[in-house]
């Protein structure tokens, strides 16, 4: 089976995680909202992720589309079956069963991912292949899906279908920490990844994703441009120069029709830019509900990521005591995967300053409470050392809740200072990543909120920005036209030989 239908797409997504199913960070809005658009453009749209243990527990119409079939790794088969739910019109969500490889609660720490990712990638294209579907484009989100393209390439079925290699974060390049992987150990990507159980947890995904994609893409323009450098390259810069040609950044959005105060189930009070006196019944309310003292003229400030320190964690950390001095609030959401020694620390400058600081982790990301967050927040710290894009800044400002951001990947293409007397920008930039530059952002942000004016204004204003899915999705459609250009020249060269 082939496309003919004029100029309409068969497009498969593959990734780790997928909204509302599953999700540990942006990328799993990211594939949700843009199948969404890419179904409303009229593309056939079919989403590959795996089946853990707590999606069965949740709701939702499925129905088993395969009972078994069978892939073989290294010397063992490994079987699996396929559930199939619709997630929007002409656009599909096919799950990949197999308890043993994601039957448990987590998505990602098993001690074997490199086994369960490599397993999940080949399912994939297998069924893809029992059902004799030929897709015009494999787009492939991060290291959990970087060995499709060199599997596509060596493979006669799919060899009219181009890939798209995208780099959600290019710090994570495979099951192991790229930067602790012994020298003797690391991968080269070149040839067949091996399968040997001894060497499979040590392949990086990422490399093997840029050496064999025809397109690669990050997300975001400007840190297409970072991570050609050492500084963001991750040890990948090298590799990436070769390939800058075929390197494109394209920036997220958000879908706001989830993601909109106005119509937001989760919040206590719903309101628009033209409502915003609903914005302080949301802060008392959630003031209330986590036991923090009540005051609407309180700033409050909002962190909602992993702990960690790319998140910019350590900054907060070593400014925490001089904001604990200061007319303010903090909530921190977000899931119990963080870095052990902040999540330690946060809850002991909880159990100080109890009517100050409140932190909500659970097990799975929270999103109802971050929700409620960006709703009752005055401002919101984004103070990552990388953000190859970062959407919940997108999400702060349709909510009203002021970024606080480092001059970084996708923060800077989003996010710019904002200037009382011209009152032009829409957030506080720090520009060197450092904690007295993060501390003087927050101190402006606390300063310019003590006058109601122009913080109403600054909050209306942010409110009306628009980072839909629009453009970005038609950016995609274009990405994925150059590489299937790409695939057919290299066709034609290899019929040439």
């Amino acid at each position: 089976m082939s496309n003919n239908n004029n100029n309409k797409l068969r497009i498969v997504h593959i990734s780790s995680q997928i909204a509302p199913f599953s999700k540990t960070g942006g990328m799993a809005d990211v594939v949700n909202a843009l199948s969404r658009k890419q179904s409303q453009f009229g593309h056939k749209i079919m989403i590959f992720s795996p089946y853990y243990g707590f999606i069965k527990k949740k709701d939702f119409e499925k129905e088993t589309v395969v009972k078994k079939l069978v892939i073989r790794i290294h010397d063992k088969k490994y079987s699996f079956a396929v559930k199939k739910t619709k997630l929007f019109k002409n656009a599909d969500v096919y799950f990949i069963c197999n308890n043993k490889m994601f039957g448990s609660r987590k998505i990602y720490g098993s001690g074997f991912d490199g086994l369960r990712f490599y397993f999940f990638q080949l399912a994939s294209l297998q069924f893809l292949r029992h059902i004799n579907y030929i897709p015009d484009i494999i787009h492939c989100h991060d290291w959990h899906a970087g060995l499709v393209p060199g599997f596509v390439k060596r493979s006669k079925f799919f060899k009219s279908t181009a890939t798209v290699f995208t780099i959600h974060n290019i710090i994570f390049q495979g099951p192991k920490n790229w930067w602790e992987v012994p020298p003797e150990k690391k991968d080269s990507g070149r040839g067949a990844p091996s399968t040997s159980p001894d060497k499979i947890e040590y392949i990086n995904f990422t490399k093997r994703g840029i050496i064999n994609a025809d397109v690669i893409n990050t997300v975001s323009e400007r840190h297409a441009k970072e991570i050609l450098t050492q500084k963001y390259g991750q040890g990948l810069e090298r590799l990436l120069q070769k390939r800058k040609k075929h390197l494109y950044g394209i920036i997220n959005g958000i879908d706001y029709r989830v993601h909109n105060p106005k119509t937001d189930k989760d919040i206590y009070y719903r309101y628009d830019w033209s409502t915003l006196r609903y914005k302080k019944k949301n802060k008392l309310a959630l003031q209330r509900e986590l036991k923090l003292e009540e005051g609407e003229n309180i700033p409050l400030i909002g962190f909602s990521n992993r702990l960690t320190e790319q998140k910019g964690v350590e900054l907060l950390k070593k400014i925490f005591d001089t904001l604990m001095k200061m007319k303010l609030q903090i909530l921190i959401v977000g899931d119990r995967y963080g870095t052990k020694e902040y999540i330690d620390f946060f809850k002991k400058q909880v159990r100080k300053h109890k009517k100050k600081i409140a932190i909500y982790l659970k097990p799975r990301f929270p999103e109802y409470m971050e929700n409620k967050m960006f709703a009752a927040s005055d401002m919101f710290l984004m103070p990552s050392r990388l953000e190859p894009c970062g959407i919940s800044q997108m999400k702060s400002l349709r909510y009203g809740s002021i970024p606080i951001a480092h001059k970084t990947g996708g923060l800077s293409d989003t996010i710019f200072d904002f200037n009382p007397c011209s009152r032009q920008g829409n957030g506080f930039v720090f520009t060197s990543y450092n904690h007295q530059e993060f501390l003087v952002a927050i101190a402006r942000a606390v300063e310019n909120y003590k006058y109601p004016d122009t913080w109403e204004y600054l909050t209306w204003r942010s409110m009306k920005l628009s980072f839909s899915w629009e453009l970005p999705a038609k950016k995609y459609l274009d990405l994925y036209h150059i590489a299937i250009k790409i695939k057919k020249e290299i066709i034609k060269q290899e019929n040439n030989l």
